[in-house]
């Protein structure tokens, strides 16, 4: 009848903890892109002259990009770049926690 202190209960919820240093790369990483944005945003109505439209989606290590103007072509360079310093690392990563 009486419940052992030891066990858990059904209504008990076992929350993700995440870490500090974690959440706070997570609040830095989506400050930056609002403040890229808003950079850009501003560059584009202060700077007059042709525009290019672009972005990169990031899905793991490899991108998905889309554009549309003059400077296209520089948005697939830093996209391949990118992906390939990712790839690295992962692999690098792994290999220093699997002992590879």
């Amino acid at each position: 009848m009486g419940e052992n202190k030891n066990e858990k209960s059904e209504n008990d919820e076992e929350g993700i903890q995440v870490s500090s240093r974690f959440f706070m790369l997570l609040v830095l990483g989506f400050a930056v892109v609002i403040i890229g944005i808003i950079l850009i945003i501003v560059a584009s109505l202060l700077g007059g002259g042709s525009a290019s439209v672009g972005g990169v989606i990031f899905i793991g290590p490899f991108p998905i990009v889309f554009g549309a103007g003059p400077g296209v072509a520089w948005l697939f360079l830093i996209s391949i770049v990118i992906s390939v310093v990712m790839i690295v690392v992962f692999v690098l990563m792994r290999r220093r926690n699997y002992g590879v």
